[in-house]
């Protein structure tokens, strides 16, 4: 069985009816109709302001392989976006499995000299060189998510917060155990795979939940897969016969940490998830299982980088702001998703 045949199963186990994954968001935007209610996309509207046709351009982009369900709606959603304008000719490369394959793909699509191209890197450090060639080469890279260390090695760098995200987990969690009058708590973490971004959300975590005496007790490393995240959260729930309270920083995983924690039967504490996927939105809102808040980490990023790098290529800046050019970077906030708002969140539910 494969990794997302196992997700979906787990997905129908675990939240119930029909599960809605990458394969089915890709499928939704193989076409040039309006993209479906499943993609995070803006409009081209009415033709006015920025969203009016330009001169013609090519935007490369590579990403790594869909193997879940965040990292499918990327794609989905930078296809999408492109799609969307009559001006832009989107041309996707493969982004392999790991670093060396993306860099390879990366090189072949440099050669075909697009106008721009946007990058989610395997790890950015170990992409930077292929980026730096290609704004060596007189190609902007616009730069998505996981960031180059090198400043050069970019035009525009947009992001989640990830430290932001820690933040707004560890305050979500220190509030609840201290209204409950918990004083000295078992909390644990099941964080991403250890690259920079995983790094600063686990940063913001502990310096939030300093803020109200409390800090971290048993902290697992997975890697953004349900599979990974069934097996971590088995772990650390052996190495904590009590706790009370879980950060998982991705909702992907979450599916096999919420599966763990069923098959262990466990229920003491309670849980806030990270990304923010449908998924957890619904099950946030149907208050039955140990999940109770989600923090953002949307990837209706990948349309916003789209967008932003059709108006680098054409020479534009944002029509809202007076500068003439788009700017360097844009941090996209972190917000808390909890039962009293879910239903506010669920269009950008992935």
């Amino acid at each position: 069985m494969t990794q997302h045949s196992r997700d979906v199963s787990r997905r129908r186990l675990l939240f119930g009816g029909a599960a809605v994954g990458a394969a089915t968001l890709l499928t939704a935007c193989t076409s040039n109709e309006t993209p479906a209610a499943s993609t995070q996309t803006k409009a081209a509207g009415d033709g006015a302001g920025n969203n009016a046709p330009g001169k013609k351009v090519v935007i490369g982009f590579s990403a790594p392989a869909a193997d879940h369900g965040w990292m499918g709606a990327i794609h989905a959603n930078a296809k999408a976006q492109a799609a969307a304008y009559s001006d832009v000719e989107f041309k996707e490369v493969d982004g392999g499995s790991n670093s060396e394959a993306q860099r390879s793909t990366l090189g072949t699509l440099i050669a075909q000299k697009p106008d721009i191209i946007v990058v989610l890197p395997h790890d950015g450090k170990e992409v930077n060189a292929v980026a730096l060639q290609a704004m060596q080469a007189g190609i902007p890279i616009v730069n998505l998510d996981r960031a180059f260390p090198d400043a050069l090695a970019s035009r525009l760098v947009i992001k989640g917060d990830n430290y932001g995200m820690g933040v707004s987990a560890g305050h979500f969690i220190g509030k609840q155990l201290k209204d409950k009058g918990v004083s000295n708590p078992i909390i644990g973490e099941i964080a991403g795979l250890e690259i920079p971004l995983t790094v600063e959300r686990s940063a913001g975590f502990a310096a939030a939940l300093a803020t109200y005496g409390f800090k971290v007790n048993n902290r697992r490393s997975a890697e953004f897969t349900s599979d990974s995240g069934q097996r971590e959260a088995s772990q650390l729930l052996q190495a904590l016969p009590k706790i009370d309270a879980i950060w998982n920083h991705d909702d992907d995983q979450g599916i096999g940490v919420l599966a763990a924690i069923k098959q262990a039967n466990r229920s003491e504490f309670f849980m806030v998830g990270g990304a923010g996927s449908k998924l957890a939105i619904d099950a946030i809102k149907a208050d039955n299982s140990v999940l109770k808040a989600t923090v953002t980490y949307n990837p209706s990023m990948a349309s916003s980088a789209i967008s932003l790098a059709r108006l680098i290529a054409q020479g534009r800046g944002l029509g809202d702001l007076t500068e003439l050019q788009v700017p360097k970077e844009v941090t996209l906030a972190s917000e808390t998703i909890t039962k009293e708002n879910a239903s506010s969140y669920d269009k950008l539910g992935f």
